[in-house]
């Protein structure tokens, strides 16, 4: 069958990478041209919830192309680097401080050890006890 008429986005990956980041998981894709160049896709993908609590995907897609490579990895650089400079700074929030902070104020339950031992118990009859084997 030929690609004749397939855009990129038909195109299988090579190499995927997903990362996952709250509501937000991006995509690195690495994909062929039919000239057997190599490109890359960052997708975003965010997860978003209607009046009616129906999920739905928001998806927003770069294309980026070998050539481009380096100066695009010069520009993120610099711009994280920049980041973190003015982070130091001490006028910027840091969601992921207070993150950490939230989560150490209120920590999760503790689990009753009972209620544990009680559910794996009930738990279904299909299990395999391999020490039974």
């Amino acid at each position: 069958m030929s690609d004749y008429g397939n855009d990129n986005r038909d195109r299988e990956e090579l190499y995927s990478v997903r990362v996952r980041a709250g509501k937000r998981t991006y995509f690195f894709d690495v994909k062929e041209t039919r000239g057997k160049d190599l490109y890359m896709t960052i997708t975003e993908s965010k997860r978003n919830f209607d009046n009616s609590g129906n999920v739905n995907y928001s998806k927003h897609k770069l294309f980026l192309y070998r050539e481009d490579f380096e100066k695009f990895e010069d520009g993120f650089i610099d711009a994280t680097d920049k980041i973190k400079e003015l982070m130091a700074s001490g006028e910027y929030r840091d969601p992921i401080a207070e993150r950490k902070a939230h989560d150490e104020a209120n920590p999760p339950a503790e689990v009753d050890k009972d209620d544990v031992n009680a559910d794996k118990e009930a738990s279904s009859e299909d299990e395999v006890n391999f020490d039974d084997l």
